[in-house]
């Protein structure tokens, strides 16, 4: 068994997990704190989820035809540090949409490829992939918690600086992973156009993309929600580490949940509790307690879930189209779904209120729900794959 990079790998995450830490909960009181409006909020974090549509997809095409994964994540990373720092010689509106669309381009092109390279470096042994991607958890809780504390002293101007750091952290850790090696898989699965065709992989993908389309006022407006209802950066930042400690603890076991559950279940119980985790945000924005069991719910909504979608990737895309495979989940996800949650949440927060916005979140999970219950997973079950470990 060749030896697995842990640490490296690790690192990876931890720090590109870190700069999101201190960008989803925090990005949106920033430019709070610079005049903008909702509808304005909502645009430009939708347009940073935006490049999520195309630049992961063309980062996969590049790699998948190159077979240099590991040599363009630094490039990204690198065009990511530099680009960022454009945002600290204007603040108008033009130029921070400019700036954004740049800048998330690089940032959001290498995390599906890193994806595809510590996939391969773990040799087959999938159901590790838990134990390396909890370091990214765990750098987010360091982020939210530190940021929390820090803004509650210092004013939030200070953010964009900070990020800055992180990503040429993310750059230096890239810098020590060593490429991967390609390895093709005896089962054939033809184009790529053959596999996405599938209505099996269809539906995964319209899954998932529905599930983050769910957490679209999640990640734009949650705390703003928070601060309008006298809720502290610091309490923000522990309501947001909860969540993703919630998650930690889920990937620590994940391998075993893996081994004893299939993967249609995983991801159907999933969109059955980001669906109550939505309703709850919506009901219980001044009961913190209905707040703290809405975020252990992270674990599912977004914890479960990702890894059971990352080994059905694994498992339809492989050989030359691992990377776009990776990729076109991305895209489609955190793309597409992201990109639709935070601007449709921008033009209704201030219409319907954030318990609509909210409840309607959870409807769209609620959809998620009855097509993965159609159609996903029933191809696996056919040919007797559990799982992708």
């Amino acid at each position: 068994m060749k030896a697995i990079p842990y640490w490296r790998l690790s690192s990876f995450y931890l720090f590109y997990f870190a700069t999101l830490g201190s960008f989803l909960p925090f990005w949106p009181l920033y430019l709070q704190s610079e005049s903008y409006q909702p509808r304005q909020i909502g645009l430009l974090m939708a347009l940073i989820l935006g490049t999520k549509v195309i630049s992961p997809f063309l980062f996969g095409w590049i790699a998948d035809h190159r077979g240099k994964s590991v040599t363009l994540i630094r490039l990204g990373c690198w065009f990511a540090f530099w680009t960022f720092l454009l945002l600290m010689f204007d603040r108008g509106y033009e130029w921070m949409v400019a700036v954004s669309l740049l800048f998330s381009f690089f940032w959001n092109g290498v995390l599906p490829q890193f994806e595809a390279v510590t996939l391969t470096h773990l040799h087959g042994r999938t159901d590790r992939y838990s134990w390396v991607r909890v370091w990214g958890s765990v750098g987010f809780i360091a982020a939210v918690l530190g940021n929390g504390l820090f803004f509650d002293y210092f004013p939030i101007t200070l953010l964009p600086p900070l990020i800055a750091v992180m990503m040429a952290a993310i750059w230096l850790s890239a810098l020590t992973v060593p490429e991967r090696a390609v390895v093709e898989k005896r089962r054939e699965h033809g184009s790529l156009f053959a596999v996405v065709r599938r209505p099996a992989v269809l539906a995964f993908l319209l899954t998932t993309l529905l599930i983050q389309l769910s957490h679209g006022p999640y990640y734009t407006f949650y705390s703003i929600d928070l601060e309008s209802h006298g809720y502290s950066s610091l309490e923000v930042g522990l309501l947001w580490a909860l969540g993703v400690a919630a998650e930690v603890i889920l990937f620590l076991f994940m391998h075993r949940i893996l081994k004893r559950y299939s993967l249609r279940g995983i991801i159907l119980v999933s969109a059955l509790l980001a669906e109550l985790r939505w309703l709850l945000i919506a009901w219980s924005m001044g009961h913190p307690v209905g707040l703290v069991v809405a975020q252990l719910l992270h674990a599912a909504s977004f914890g479960s879930m990702h890894v059971a979608s990352i080994h059905l990737c694994h498992y339809y895309f492989h050989g030359p189209h691992h990377g776009r495979g990776q990729a076109l989940y991305s895209s489609v996800s955190f793309g597409l779904g992201a990109m639709f949650g935070s601007y449709g949440s921008g033009l209704l927060w201030e219409r319907l209120g954030a318990d609509w916005v909210f409840m309607l979140a959870a409807g769209v999970a609620l959809l998620a729900l009855l097509v993965a219950w159609c159609w996903v997973g029933k191809d696996l079950q056919s040919e007797g794959f559990n799982t992708a470990a």
